[in-house]
C-alpha cells in the first residue's frame, strides 16, 4: 500500500528545504566567527534554491487530493508528519541553532542533517517520475557538497 504520492513526497522535499533554510538563518545569526556565519548564510541560500527546483517539479505533476473528513484535514497531517519525521524539523532545528553553544556543535547538527537529506532524495526517486530524476540528483550532489564543506568546516575547529 502506497500511503504518499508523488505531490507528498515533494511537499516533504519543500519542507525539508525550508526547514534547512530556518536552521542555516538561526545558525548564523549565532555564529561568533565570520567564516561559519558565511557558510551558513551561503547554505541557507543554497535551500532557497532546492526549495525551487522541488516547487517546480510539484508544479508539473497532477495532484490528486486524499478525502478528507474535514477541509484542510490531509495537508495538516502531512505537516505534522513532516514536522515529526523528517531531516529538519521547524522545533529540531530551531532549538539546535539556538542551543548549540559553539559553532562546532552546529556545523556536526548541520552534517548529519544533510546526510540524512541525500538518502531522503534518494528513496524519493521511487516516488517521481523518471523524467525528474536528473533534477532530484543535482540536487543530492549539491547537499553532497553542503556535506563536504561542513565537514572541511568541522576539520578545521577540531584541528584548532
Amino acid at each position: 500500500m502506497q500511503i504518499f504520492n508523488p505531490g507528498d513526497v515533494l511537499q516533504f522535499a519543500i519542507r525539508i528545504e525550508e526547514d534547512g533554510e530556518i536552521f542555516y538563518h538561526k545558525a548564523a545569526l549565532n555564529a561568533e566567527d565570520k567564516e561559519v556565519r558565511d557558510l551558513f548564510n551561503n547554505l541557507a541560500d543554497e535551500e532557497i534554491r532546492h526549495k525551487r527546483v522541488f516547487q517546480e517539479m510539484l508544479s508539473r505533476i497532477e495532484v490528486n487530493p486524499q478525502a478528507e473528513s474535514y477541509r484542510g484535514e490531509y495537508g495538516a497531517y502531512l505537516r505534522d508528519y513532516i514536522d515529526g519525521k523528517v531531516v529538519f524539523t521547524r522545533k529540531t532545528g530551531a532549538e539546535a541553532a539556538g542551543d548549540t553553544k559553539d559553532a562546532l556543535s552546529a556545523i556536526v547538527f548541520a552534517m548529519n542533517r544533510e546526510a540524512d537529506s541525500i538518502l531522503y532524495y534518494h528513496e524519493v526517486k521511487q516516488f517521481v517520475d523518471e523524467k525528474n530524476y536528473r533534477e532530484i540528483d543535482k540536487v543530492i550532489e549539491e547537499e553532497r557538497k553542503h556535506f563536504l564543506k561542513l565537514s572541511a568546516a568541522a576539520k578545521k575547529y577540531r584541528d584548532g
